[in-house]
């Protein structure tokens, strides 16, 4: 069978994206199919896989799996490209609300392929945890923004391991049985971070994260490192804007993350 598909690509991180509204693709195929598109050797190569669907009562429904075939209940970039994806289509307007697994979020499309995503609120936040990794002691964060995430303050991002102590921490038990992404961020002058994420499900550096770099913006702000709104660069140069309000119980709400997104290519593919 032959399907049209869109190639996007949020800050570096890239996505292949299928209008499912018709039920092209079963359910059953979902997980397999990210596999073999998302392979960059024999297919159009992402980190992720992501259908627009039908909603019942919301402009449409997202769902995306990550490039080894599991599910992800959110991903900030992922929902900013499914935004685009959306208004090309000319299914939606500027403004759109769409449902993901994790929840409803708002969506708008600024100029030059920006866009900006409103987010849910995150949960489960637990601050200094100490973690041993192969003889080394991280100073860590854990907050879920959409999917689990852990968060690290290092002097300079560029000696890290990220694939080692990502991988390492990532399967760590303190974090089982579902694991988590890692975040390595450096504070820089002018309220701004760099960040490097180990994505589980890509297993792998990606050149950015958009629900990990919101992770670390919260936790940079809750740690005083930095205050709304805080300007992220991720791993690919790209630079985002991270939002929010943080009450006098540590709770964070109206959360935005704001960058660029772009359609690279689109084309046909036999499944």
């Amino acid at each position: 069978m032959e399907i049209n598909f869109s190639k996007l690509t949020a800050a570096g991180n890239d996505f292949v994206l299928i209008d499912n509204r018709n039920n092209i693709i079963p359910k059953e195929n979902y997980q397999s199919l990210a596999k073999k598109l998302c392979d960059r050797k024999y297919s159009i190569g992402a980190d992720g896989l992501i259908l627009l669907e039908n909603s019942q009562n919301k402009d449409f429904k997202m769902k995306y799996f990550n490039s080894d075939g599991s599910c992800a209940c959110m991903c900030g970039n992922g929902g900013r490209s499914v935004a685009k994806f959306a208004y090309d289509l000319g299914i939606v307007d500027s403004k759109m609300i769409f449902e993901t697994d994790a929840g409803v979020v708002n969506a708008e499309v600024l100029v030059q392929d920006r866009l900006r995503l409103s987010l849910y609120a995150p949960k489960d936040l637990k601050q200094n945890i100490k973690l041993q990794v192969e003889g080394k002691t991280f100073n860590s964060d854990f907050i879920n923004t959409g999917v689990p995430h852990v968060v690290i303050f290092v002097d300079d991002i560029e000696s890290v391991d990220v694939f080692k102590y990502g991988r390492l921490i990532r399967h760590n038990k303190t974090f089982s049985p579902e694991g988590a992404n890692v975040n390595f961020v450096q504070v820089l002058e002018g309220n701004k971070l760099l960040v490097r994420t180990y994505e589980r499900g890509v297993e792998d550096e990606t050149l950015a994260c958009g629900t990990g770099i919101t992770a670390s913006g919260i936790v940079s702000a809750l740690k005083g490192f930095t205050k709304s709104p805080v300007s992220i660069v991720s791993r690919g140069g790209d630079e985002l804007s991270v939002s929010f309000d943080v009450d006098s119980n540590l709770q964070i709400n109206n959360v935005v993350l704001e960058g660029p997104t772009i359609i690279s290519f689109k084309g046909i593919i036999n499944i």
